[in-house]
């Protein structure tokens, strides 16, 4: 693949993307269901926008993911009995220093940023360019955050919030009627 040929600059820039955690998304939920995406399907799509892959200039071995900001942790969905039977370990090497804490302890403890932060962790290549892609990762429990600013829009509407269709909709057609 050549630098040279094309908008590649362009696809190298890093992009801000907003993803609720609430909020039903159609790519990831049925259309019968109306609930929103589950912790792993959320983990699955955030981890390969920090990737990359969803550019065309996408390589294993280049970092040119985009940032991600994620509200709403608070609310994180889990199906099933995951948030009293799912256990995570940690050790620091010492015999005997073996921790546990389930699923709904940690939610008590840190929140739910810090569940989806190693839920997408676990989902990244074990690389050395994990740590900085997981950097990029800005999980909040409410819906404030301090990066409205960065995220990308459409005629002044952020995309994913209503109406931005219609806003690159209406951007598409006068560029066309300007050509």
């Amino acid at each position: 693949m050549s630098q040279t040929v094309g908008l590649t600059r362009l696809a190298y820039s890093r992009v801000w993307h907003h993803v609720s955690a609430t909020a039903t998304h159609q790519k990831l939920a049925p259309p019968s269901m109306e609930a929103p995406p589950s912790l792993g399907r959320l983990a699955s799509r955030i981890a390969v926008i920090l990737m990359g892959k969803h550019k065309p200039t996408f390589d294993p071995s280049t970092d040119c993911g985009d940032y991600v900001v994620v509200t709403n942790c608070a609310a994180l969905h889990v199906t099933g009995r995951k948030m009293w039977q799912k256990t995570y370990y940690r050790h620091n090497t010492r015999p005997g220093s073996l921790k546990s804490l389930t699923m709904d302890r940690l939610m008590e403890k840190h929140g739910g940023s810090e569940i989806l932060r190693k839920a997408v962790r676990g989902m990244l290549p074990k690389n050395r360019l994990r740590d900085k892609r997981l950097a990029r990762l800005k999980a909040f429990e409410g819906k404030a955050h301090p990066y409205k600013d960065n995220l990308i829009r459409f005629g002044g509407v952020v995309v994913g919030s209503e109406g931005w269709e219609k806003a690159a909709e209406r951007i598409r057609y006068n560029d066309q009627q300007r050509l």
